[in-house]
């Protein structure tokens, strides 16, 4: 298998403008997310998918490989397409978060490694939740996964509910995963997910992989043990301080 990593990299974030480009211990955001993102051993190569001409010109100061993608793309999955669309000789796209400046590379490959199977369209991760802050916190979007450990849903709310068990108590009765943000897709696959229009679920949760799980494609997880952070808005840099 030909597998690229692309990192998609906005600098007009609304919570975070210039985001990429912030330093993070001597080093830019994305220049820590593309030097881990290379320890990965399953990816072939390496690229940052941007539309602003500061990133492209910063990943060339550090001799990364960088594309310049169109304004107009809604999500880091439509950047990715792009991408694939001219690099035409690659068979898996991973979408890494250019948010993690600490990303494990070993993520990065338990995602490629759910492509040994055949029949996987595309994979992501999800990690056991520890604690009640998670469990029930909107901005940690949970999974509920199948006997093959495929995604049946996503959600913002904390699902499944237990019945007759006060919610205090929930975690000790039942195993509750949080979606971790890294997917990779086939590349005929992502062409196809491009073409999707918006769909309910996806509206109504602000998860764009629902879209593709009510189009009828398949989501294998792969269960992650590794904490990573990201980098969201100015006062989630103080999470610098406690990474392993």
């Amino acid at each position: 298998m030909n597998i690229i990593g692309i990192i998609p990299a906005r600098y007009a974030s609304s919570r975070f403008p210039g985001k990429p480009l912030i330093d993070i211990q001597g080093k830019s955001m994305i220049q820590r997310v593309y030097e881990q993102a290379l320890k990965a051993s399953s990816l072939k190569t390496v690229v940052v998918a941007t539309d602003d001409q500061r990133i492209l010109n910063h990943v060339h100061t550090f001799g990364g490989q960088v594309m310049m993608t169109a304004a107009t793309h809604q999500s880091g999955t439509d950047r990715c397409a792009e991408v694939i669309a001219y690099k035409t000789d690659f068979d898996i796209a991973i979408n890494i978060q250019g948010d993690e400046p600490y990303i494990d590379p070993r993520q990065i490959d338990l995602v490629a490694a759910c492509f040994r199977e055949k029949e996987t369209q595309i994979a992501t991760l999800v990690k056991a939740i520890q604690d009640d802050k998670d469990l029930f916190n909107p901005n940690t979007p949970k999974v509920l996964l199948n006997h093959k450990k495929e995604a049946i849903y996503f959600s913002r709310a904390t699902l499944p509910f237990l019945r007759g068990i006060p919610a205090e108590q929930w975690l000790k009765h039942h195993t509750f995963y949080k979606h971790i943000g890294i997917y990779g897709y086939r590349s005929a696959v992502l062409k196809a997910l491009t073409k999707l229009t918006l769909s309910t679920l996806e509206k109504a949760e602000s998860l764009e992989q629902l879209r593709w799980l009510e189009n009828g494609y398949r989501i294998q997880t792969a269960e992650t043990f590794v904490e990573t952070f990201a980098i969201d808005e100015p006062q989630d840099l103080h999470k610098i301080n406690h990474q392993s």
